[in-house]
């Protein structure tokens, strides 16, 4: 279980250095949206590796946030912008089938995060990274 926590944690970190010097705002979109998602899986990761407390209510508006944000991505990468501070492969245009059934699958993990406790929360937290770690493989430029 440590290791999907810690790519996830890991891509949460990397997200906030990928802004500076962007200029497309469709791509700056992007990313803020990704931030976003670097910002949920972060504040539900600290809880799993009990890094901070276990929050209830902050681990449902984490998780909802998740939800809504893989809705969006689809939206946002539509338009084949382009930057260069983007970190988005050609691939997420080339399979675009592809690119918008992980961003389903990283919808459907989140939803099925349960966050009454640390241990449900934990018990499902793994299955949420691997749809980051998968989607980041096969879309995103290495750091």
């Amino acid at each position: 279980m440590r290791r999907p926590v810690a790519l996830v944690l890991l891509f949460a970190a990397g997200a906030a250095l990928a802004h500076e010097g962007v200029e497309n705002p469709a791509v700056m979109a992007r990313m803020e949206l990704m931030k976003d998602v670097g910002t949920a899986t972060g504040t539900l990761g600290e809880m799993v590796k009990g890094e901070t407390p276990f929050d209830a209510a902050r681990a449902a508006e984490a998780r909802a946030a998740l939800i809504d944000a893989a809705d969006r991505v689809p939206t946002l990468f539509e338009a084949r912008e382009t930057d260069p501070e983007s970190e988005a492969l050609p691939a997420v245009w080339e399979d675009w089938d592809g690119f918008v059934a992980s961003a389903m699958e990283m919808q459907d993990a989140a939803r099925g995060l349960e966050t009454g406790s640390a241990e449900a929360l934990r018990a499902r937290f793994g299955d949420l990274g691997q749809t980051c770690r998968a989607c980041h493989e096969d879309y995103r430029l290495d750091d």
